[in-house]
């Protein structure tokens, strides 16, 4: 007999190297821009249909573009969620039995054993790629996060697009 798929109730994404290439553009007056691609918003509005979604961030430095395109444009929920305390933080704020987390850096690889199911973009380091339940063959920024809704519908939901 089959194990019977989690129940599924929450998408966490972080946003730097996720929904943007992970690349910062700098002037001498600092941080300027953030590179988003176009088609991961098509995947978070046929998602948010069955899971709250919810994206963390620790760039205090370009909080400002990041809440321009998650919570002004995309009508995300976004947290600001330091490396350090992500894990506590996750745990205080999810069931993540009931969690699919999307990350892709070395501090995201540390929280993937935790969740449900993990997911990182092409583009991730390494490890995260390692230890995640499914990686996309898009990058970050290019269509990652479409890409891993279309797998979340399929897998958790058998919801073909």
């Amino acid at each position: 007999m089959e194990n019977p798929k989690p129940i599924i109730k929450n998408l966490i994404l972080d946003v730097d190297g996720v929904f943007n290439t992970g690349q910062f553009i700098y002037t001498v007056d600092g941080k300027f821009a953030k590179i988003f691609g176009p088609h991961d918003n098509d995947g978070i509005k046929m998602i948010k249909k069955h899971l709250n979604v919810c994206a963390i961030s620790a760039d205090h430095r370009g909080w400002a573009i990041t809440q321009k395109r998650i919570v002004d444009d995309m009508g995300l929920r976004l947290e600001k969620v330091g490396e350090d305390d992500r894990l506590k933080w996750l745990q205080n704020n999810f069931d993540l039995s009931q969690s699919i987390y999307m990350g892709d850096g070395f501090w995201d690889a540390k929280v993937f054993p935790y969740f449900a199911y993990s997911i990182a973009p092409n583009s991730a380091f390494y490890l995260a790629k390692e230890k995640a339940s499914f990686v996309t063959i898009s990058n970050a920024g290019e269509g990652a996060i479409l890409e891993a809704c279309l797998h979340i519908l399929e897998k958790f939901f058998n919801s073909e697009v």
